[in-house]
């Protein structure tokens, strides 16, 4: 069956994909910072995470998003 609404675009665009990536860079040295006590890696790894979703918004903002003019989907 067919999707009647067509193809929302997944998130596979320039900003979604450097969201992902740096929360998952923040996680994991939050994680590191959680099992060595490192209290200030835990909060690096912290704002990290943190600014992931600000800078996917800001780049989905500039153009780089799903439907913005530079992103170029790929076929499938």
């Amino acid at each position: 069956m067919t999707n009647p609404i067509g193809d929302p675009g997944h998130g596979h665009s320039p900003a979604a994909w450097t969201n992902v990536l740096l929360m998952l860079v923040g996680i994991s040295i939050a994680t590191v910072g959680l099992f060595l006590a490192l209290t200030w890696l835990l909060i690096v790894g912290g704002v990290v995470f943190i600014v992931g979703p600000i800078a996917g918004f800001i780049l989905a903002k500039a153009g780089f998003g799903v439907n913005g003019p530079k992103y170029q989907p790929k076929g499938h």
